[in-house]
């Protein structure tokens, strides 16, 4: 377990001694790596860090952070029960979409964050980290139906995962039937860790 937290902690040091997206870096306050366990079987991947998480340090704590609690609470779930994290680690200004080249860069990074961690589930949560496991998918025809797909990764290792898209949790913030959807999807990937 802690041999996974040092693994993680040095991959962090490593995108900050890189320089990965050195104008996101300087216009945020910090890197915002990831929380939760890192023996979790479910890992859930959200897009960018918004100004709360920007200044938490942390994924996820605003409003779609509170809905993702709910979400989690459904299913009988507590954040330490699963591991979660953006594929781009900096907050973009003015919570603008990450641009493809930012996605890009960060992408070689949560590759290796998902290898340290080696979840049984991967969650997206919204149309940019879905597009890296399922580049040609709809969100709205595909979300909450679970797809097996091999990924190539850096070290030229296949690796295995289900993957679950989902919506954002912020699409529920603006539209109060999303809530249900994305819960019972939610409750989809539980489903899958218990077969």
């Amino acid at each position: 377990m802690h041999n996974k937290h040092a693994k993680l902690q040095s991959l962090a040091d490593e995108i900050i001694s890189q320089n990965v997206c050195p104008e996101l870096a300087q216009s945020a306050t910090q890197l915002v790596m990831g929380d939760g366990n890192p023996d979790a079987s479910i890992v859930l991947i959200g897009e960018a860090p918004g100004k709360n998480e920007d200044e938490q340090g942390l994924p996820f704590v605003g409003a779609s952070g509170r809905f993702l609690d709910e979400m989690l609470a459904a299913a009988g779930l507590v954040r330490n029960d699963i591991y979660i994290t953006n594929i781009v680690k900096y907050r973009p200004p003015n919570n603008r979409d990450p641009s493809p080249s930012e996605k890009q860069a960060f992408w070689p990074y949560l590759a290796r964050q998902l290898e340290i961690i080696d979840p049984t589930v991967i969650v997206t949560l919204g149309r940019h980290s879905m597009e890296f496991f399922l580049p040609k998918a709809k969100i709205g025809q595909v979300h909450g139906h679970a797809v097996r797909k091999r990924v190539a990764f850096h070290d030229g290792k296949e690796h295995e995962w289900l993957i679950m898209p989902l919506y954002h949790p912020a699409a529920a913030l603006y539209n109060g039937s999303m809530r249900q959807t994305l819960i019972d999807d939610f409750l989809g990937v539980t489903q899958l860790i218990d077969k």
